[in-house]
């Protein structure tokens, strides 16, 4: 299993935030984790297709966007013209879940489905096969800095099993509350992309990344 870190930029410093994404890539991260937030599905607003056409030009890292925000499929097109190179949506925000996960491919992107803490994997029956990654959120999603529900990881551990059992080739993605601390055990669930944002960018940024992949080479 490939495992992948995705630092949130949502933690970073917007100050410097260029010196912060250039950080995380020389110590070895694979993508960016981008949360676009719009006060109406979570509570809080956070940024949009400005910012993220100017990460793009910056870095070429994994663009891993993540929309927190009603129907997200009238944004689908701006989306991947900015330069997202995936982009997931909430099955509990999206009025087409299976045509909008179409046309982000059409777009050229890979697709996503996150679901809340309180969403049951079962609704993913009709659209595990049609999907890259599965999000799990392991805190409520809005604002960054939360702890780790620790139910989350039988929620992860049981969604690895029904990926398995259909023989499919899909990446399970956790993101809140995700520390050096807990990171061994929802990899040990059957997580293997890593959301972290106040644990990579409190502090020395290069060590903190480099810290988690010690910790997921171990699992390899």
């Amino acid at each position: 299993m490939k495992f992948i870190l995705s630092p949130s930029i949502l933690s970073a410093d917007f100050t410097h935030l260029g010196e912060d994404i250039r950080q995380v890539k020389a110590a070895g991260a694979q993508y960016l984790h981008y949360d676009v937030m719009d006060g109406a599905f979570v509570p809080s607003i956070s940024f949009g297709m400005p910012v993220l056409r100017s990460v793009r030009k910056f870095t070429d890292l994994v663009l891993d966007v993540h929309l927190m925000i009603e129907k997200p499929e009238r944004y689908v097109d701006e989306f991947a013209d900015c330069g997202a190179d995936m982009l997931t949506i909430h099955y509990e925000a999206c009025e087409d879940l299976q045509g909008t996960l179409r046309r982000i491919r059409e777009k050229g992107m890979k697709c996503g489905v996150a679901l809340k803490p309180g969403t049951s994997n079962a609704v993913l029956s009709d659209v595990l096969d049609q999907v890259d990654m599965i999000l799990l959120m392991t805190v409520e999603p809005g604002f960054g800095g939360q702890s780790y529900l620790p139910a989350s990881t039988e929620k992860i551990r049981e969604l690895r099993r029904m990926v398995e059992e259909r023989g499919l080739n899909v990446d399970i993605e956790v993101d809140g509350g995700i520390k050096k601390e807990n990171l061994s055990e929802v990899l040990g669930a059957g997580a293997n992309v890593i959301v972290a944002g106040s644990a990579i960018f409190a502090g020395d940024i290069e060590q903190n990344v480099k810290d988690f992949q010690v910790i997921m080479d171990g699992r390899k």
